[in-house]
Formats: C-alpha cells, structure tokens, sequence
C-alpha cells in the first residue's frame, strides 16, 4: 500500500507547541492550500487541512513558521475518531507530517530570507558564499564555433540500425 501527500500552502493558526504525559512534542495546525482552478468572476477557492507533527518535526516548525508562512508538508493521511462533547463520535482526516521545509517565500526583511531560514543548519550551506567565485558569476561559459569541416557525412545502409 501507498499513502503519501504532498502539500504546500499557509499555516491559517498560531502554532502552539504541546507535550504529551510521556513527553513526545506535538503540534497541531491547519494549512490552506489554494485549488488551480478559478471559476470566471468569482473568488480563488481554498482547501483547509489538518495537519499534525510529531517530535523533532512539531519543534522545526514551532521554531521556524508562523500564522501566515507557506510551508511545504510530506507525510501521509491518517483518519481517527474521537467521542464529541454531546458523546457522537466524531471523525476527523489529518495528515501526519514526516518532513517539512521552507518553500522559498522572500520575508519582509531586507536580505529577502528571514533570519529563521538563515539560522536553520540545514541552509547553512545556502547562505555561504560559494567556494570559487568563478563559479557565483552570471556569465555563460564560452562555447568554441564550428564550421560544417568539423562533421562528417555518413553515407550507409539504412539497415544497419541495430533493432
């Protein structure tokens, strides 16, 4: 069996860290993710999900996204029921993060990356400055001209493909 999902949209809620009794990290929100389509005359339309992440996933985001940010979920669909306040039993779809990761949205700081991307070790290497500056220009290689000398005509069978 198969179930993956991928995901990116805005986080529509204040994200709030919680434990569990035994201590595991937990953070539920929801995204809302824009449909690629938009009837003529009428307003985009978006879907809202739930989202829930586990551990060392729910302190990442915790620390990096906020109400507001685009993000970009991996994970899996999950359903679960629970008992309601009247006692009906409830149904609920979420998906269960495995990884997440900034989208490339520009922040509204003057270096275009916030400081929480840029304090991230894993955009560490992004950030740096590249070790040979050759390679950080903006200038194409150069390509060395060719005349018709430089191609030989094939004069053959034509049965002498090999399928």
């Amino acid at each position: 069996m198969y179930n993956k999902v991928i995901m990116m949209g805005r986080i529509v809620n204040d994200l709030e860290l919680r434990s569990t009794p035994a201590g595991a990290s937990v953070l539920s929100f929801r995204i809302a993710v824009d449909r690629r389509f938009q009837t003529k005359g009428e307003d985009r339309k978006s879907d809202f999900f739930n989202v829930v992440a586990w551990r060392n996933e729910a302190e990442f985001i915790s620390r990096y996204f906020a109400k507001g940010r685009m993000i970009l979920i991996e994970g899996e669909l999950q359903n679960r029921s629970y008992q309601d306040k009247n006692g009906n039993t409830a149904y609920i779809t979420e998906i269960i993060v495995d990884r997440s990761t900034f989208t490339g949205e520009k922040a509204n700081n003057t270096q275009g990356t916030s400081s929480a991307y840029q304090s991230y070790p894993g955009n560490a290497a992004k950030n740096a400055a590249p070790e040979h500056p050759a390679q950080a220009s903006n200038t194409a290689p150069t390509v060395s001209q060719g005349n018709n000398s430089d191609f030989t005509v094939e004069s053959g069978d034509d049965d002498d493909y090999p399928f």
